[in-house]
């Protein structure tokens, strides 16, 4: 990676910041203005990257260090592009135009700074997938947080707030520890780069290496509040299914977040030697737990958003145990769950509030007490009469019912695609042939149990929204706001008709990320520019 094309890794944080600060001298009142600069941002942080996933995806050998300030590593900052960090970029930047675009329909004016934060958003997002160093990770988790924090609460409303207050305690305390967990890793090894650290964990006392052991943990914790780890994610269905419907969608990465950092720094730092297999058995069990509470609450869920919270947690559970069993096999199954499940939470909820326009107050509540005593309307109509649909309704019932097999994991869209090669590679059909273990298999059931219970939950939700018998109007639904849904499912199509490339490509990734050896000497041994010596060198011997 040169010339120009090597100074687009830092794109992805400098063009949203300079978006936002654009933002803040355009006045309020000026919400049209506002929402094309922050539209013209979000388009141009695709095309950038797409390109740089283009270029990580090709034959090109790893090259993507940044050095910031001009400094080698460990001393300055660095910018690290891999395939995995490319993609994470990439999925960013896709959902965030959807939702952004699905806000300017009305929810961008109902407050005040809402692209400002939008943009600081996706600045500290896109910073925590490309930076080398654990330093500032803190600082982009930061930046991402202080903006969530205003998303949270964009709209206002009693239910909005007290939810948003519960987010802001239970992230603030996550910062606390991910500070303590920095210090203690600072102190025991004297360096806070990802890749110098690698380098020197092996060598450090084994009194030391307990203490360096117990930051990380420490560390983890606050990774896995953002990832909604039982029994540290009871904060994430009410919080998410409280914000408004773009930022409930742009809030799916979030969690997303959390597994990439525990993704990167497993592989990366307790990949072997003396800490290999650190944290495993806890991402293991963990992650059972998540997904034994997320399949309960997806079926205990009668509000619709709640019923997507919990599938953020289904979601988290799933691949967290992927993440304990450590098998490359499985992980690039799980890597395209991951890009799928994403994609497909946004989209849900921002479909939730457009089918939910449709529906008066408690219609839900009166639907489920009806069913329970028996009182509902069981008047059968006569021979010949029929019911039509309106086209917006259609529509609504389409996308409604994509999202239920793509959450469900039923063929033939990419969620089949990426449960199953997660299956097979459980079960030994896949590239190792290694027979299951009994923990593997309770994983295998665990699967087949989450999608059976989002089956049965989505099944249950759209007869009551589609076809129920309390009369409901037919929501007006703009185009600006249904074009986003349909885009975000869209994706997930062409994900599946590339089900091959796109399994080619997590193979690469969880291979590279399995050879922590080419990231450490990738950083370590990234040269600084030298161009301008040259330059005056050249200059200097012509005046001679």
């Amino acid at each position: 990676m040169n010339g120009w094309a090597h100074h687009l890794i830092i794109a992805p944080v400098l063009l949203p910041l300079a978006a936002a600060a654009i933002l803040l001298f355009i006045d309020e009142r000026s919400r049209m203005l506002k929402g094309l600069v922050s539209l013209a941002a979000a388009l141009l942080l695709v095309v950038i990257s797409f390109v740089l996933f283009r270029i990580e995806s090709g034959p090109n050998d790893f090259e993507g260090v940044y050095l910031l300030g001009n400094w080698t590593a460990p001393f300055g900052i660095v910018l690290v592009l891999d395939a995995l960090s490319a993609l994470m970029l990439l999925l960013t930047s896709l959902l965030g135009l959807a939702a952004l675009v699905y806000s300017l329909a009305r929810w961008h004016t109902v407050g005040a700074h809402f692209h400002t934060m939008f943009q600081l958003l996706l600045m500290g997002v896109n910073g925590a997938f490309l930076t080398g160093d654990l330093f500032n990770l803190f600082v982009f988790f930061e930046v991402m947080l202080a903006a969530s924090y205003g998303l949270l609460l964009h709209g206002s409303g009693p239910l909005r707030v007290k939810a948003g207050m519960h987010y802001i305690a239970v992230n603030l305390a996550a910062a606390l520890l991910f500070l303590i967990g920095v210090s203690l890793i600072y102190g025991t090894t004297g360096t806070l780069n990802m890749a110098d650290l690698a380098a020197r964990i092996p060598e450090i006392e084994p009194d030391r290496r307990m203490l360096m052991e117990a930051g990380a943990g420490v560390l983890g914790i606050a990774f896995l509040i953002k990832a909604g780890m039982w029994p540290l994610c009871f904060w994430l269905p009410t919080a998410y299914s409280a914000a408004s419907a773009p930022v409930a969608g742009i809030f799916a990465i979030l969690s997303k977040l959390g597994i990439y950092v525990i993704l990167r720094l497993t592989m990366l730092l307790f990949g072997d030697g003396p800490s290999a297999g650190f944290g495993a058995n806890v991402l293991l069990y963990g992650g059972i737990a998540t997904l034994i509470f997320g399949i309960i609450g997806v079926l205990a869920s009668q509000a619709l958003g709640r019923l997507a919270g919990f599938s953020v947690l289904v979601s988290s559970g799933t691949l967290l145990m992927v993440l304990g069993i450590n098998d490359g096999a499985v992980s690039s199954g799980a890597l395209l769950y991951l890009v799928s499940s994403t994609l497909t939470i946004g989209a849900f909820f921002m479909l939730i509030e457009l089918v939910e326009r449709g529906q008066d107050a408690g219609a839900n509540v009166l639907a489920v007490t009806m069913e329970a005593y028996g009182d509902a309307d069981e008047d059968e109509p006569e021979e010949g009469d029929g019911v039509t649909m309106p086209g917006t309704m259609a529509i609504l019932g389409t996308c409604f019912a994509a999202c239920g097999i793509l959450l469900a994991g039923l063929p033939p869209l990419s969620g089949f695609v990426a449960k199953f090669a997660m299956l097979s590679s459980m079960m030994g059909t896949g590239a190792i042939g290694v027979p299951p273990t009994a923990a593997v298999w309770t994983l295998v059931v665990l699967v087949i149990l989450s999608g059976v219970a989002s089956l049965i939950a989505m099944t249950r939700a759209g007869i009551r929204t589609f076809w129920g018998s309390i009369e409901g109007t037919v929501p007006r639904v703009l185009v600006i706001e249904i074009v986003p849904v349909m885009f975000l499912l869209g994706l997930t199509l062409v994900l599946t008709v590339q089900a091959g490339p796109a399994m080619q490509y997590m193979d690469t990734t969880i291979r590279t990320l399995a050879n922590p050896s080419v990231y450490i000497d990738a950083v370590r041994n990234a040269t600084v520019i030298t161009d301008y010596d040259d330059q005056a060198k050249v200059s200097t011997e012509g005046t001679n």
